[in-house]
């Protein structure tokens, strides 16, 4: 019996390996390929014929139905696991990404450069807003953090505003008569009189809120992004209160998510590293165009660090600049 009994356990036991080499198989060929919201999860038989029941897990939500529900995933990367109670009583669980894209590829929007400006080579881009003709720039770096309010066309700074040395500037916008900044790592911001540039207060970050990268204003939110996937629309009374947050994806995934810059309803975001510049719908998190800022960049870009990073509208024309670059461009969309 003994020897009966080591058999059944040996089979059980190369059949539960069998249904999660199947799976890992099968995740693994859609990850590349992706999912939109509707779409069923069509499992091997292999799975499902061994399966008592099947659910997801995506943090501490579960669910059973096996279809892409925006109730349950997000555009993007999904984090998920696999739980399978087999038909002969064995738990099994395995680890997988869903990656959910949309359906309509995003448009390659075409642009011409009109202007160039010149830019302070010592300045490493964080934040860049336009307000009629003046800049305001949020530069980062530990102990050489900076606001600096300038005229578009010049380099000298009409006000210049120091962070401590402790903390590593990030992104700002213009909310009023008020300048609202970033931090990296320090879970707060600054709020700033748009003229003088005096700090008036700070504020921590919501909780959901990890880092400080990029910052916008919408007219009714602030919106922020944390170097993931994620955009976080807060109260702009109170940006410590999170509203809620977005994912973005297009026809891919996106992470990395930099300096924003909100303009005629879309909210466009550099991402980090890349050399180009994501139209994204906020009601959606979905990105409809895309700028491919290659040749631009590779005129400035002579390292690591020194990558675009750098957006603000000028009537319907766009500007750009980078970390450490020695130029802003006018740029007309197409």
């Amino acid at each position: 019996m003994v020897g009966f009994a080591t058999v059944v356990l040996l089979i059980s036991c190369r059949n539960d390996e069998k249904i999660l080499d199947v799976l890992s198989d099968y995740n693994n060929s859609m990850e590349l390929k992706g999912y939109h919201f509707g779409d069923k999860l069509e499992l091997p038989e292999e799975v499902t014929d061994n399966a008592e029941a099947i659910s997801i897990t995506l943090g501490n939500k579960e669910t059973r139905n096996l279809v892409i529900d925006p109730g349950f995933f997000t555009l993007g990367d999904n984090k998920a696991i696999f739980n399978i109670k087999t038909k002969n009583g064995e738990n099994l669980s395995q680890e997988a990404t869903i990656n959910v894209f949309t359906k309509k590829a995003e448009e390659t929007i075409s642009f011409q450069i009109v202007a160039e400006y010149p830019h302070d080579a010592e300045n490493f881009v964080q934040g860049f807003q336009l307000e009629g003709n003046t800049i305001f720039e949020s530069d980062g770096g530990k102990g050489e953090s900076k606001l600096l309010k300038y005229v578009l066309g010049t380099t000298t700074p009409l006000v210049v505003a120091r962070q401590p040395e402790q903390d590593f500037s990030e992104g700002c916008t213009i909310v009023g008569n008020k300048i609202i900044q970033l931090t990296w790592q320090s879970k707060k911001g600054f709020i700033y009189d748009k003229n003088s540039l005096k700090l008036l207060s700070e504020f921590k970050y919501p909780n959901l809120l990890g880092e400080g990268w990029g910052l916008t204003y919408d007219g009714k939110h602030l919106i922020a992004s944390d170097g993931s996937k994620q955009l976080f629309f807060l109260d702009p009374e109170n940006p410590s209160r999170l509203i809620k947050t977005i994912a973005v994806a297009g026809t891919r995934s996106y992470t990395q998510l930099n300096e924003l810059e909100y303009h005629n309803g879309f909210v466009y975001a550099n991402v980090w590293g890349k050399p180009v510049i994501l139209k994204i719908n906020p009601e959606n998190g979905e990105v409809v165009g895309k700028l491919d800022l290659r040749g631009i960049a590779k005129k400035n870009t002579k390292g690591e660090n020194d990558v675009l990073n750098g957006i603000a509208f000028k009537g319907e024309n766009m500007l750009i600049t980078g970390k450490n670059w020695t130029k802003i461009y006018e740029i007309t969309l197409k």
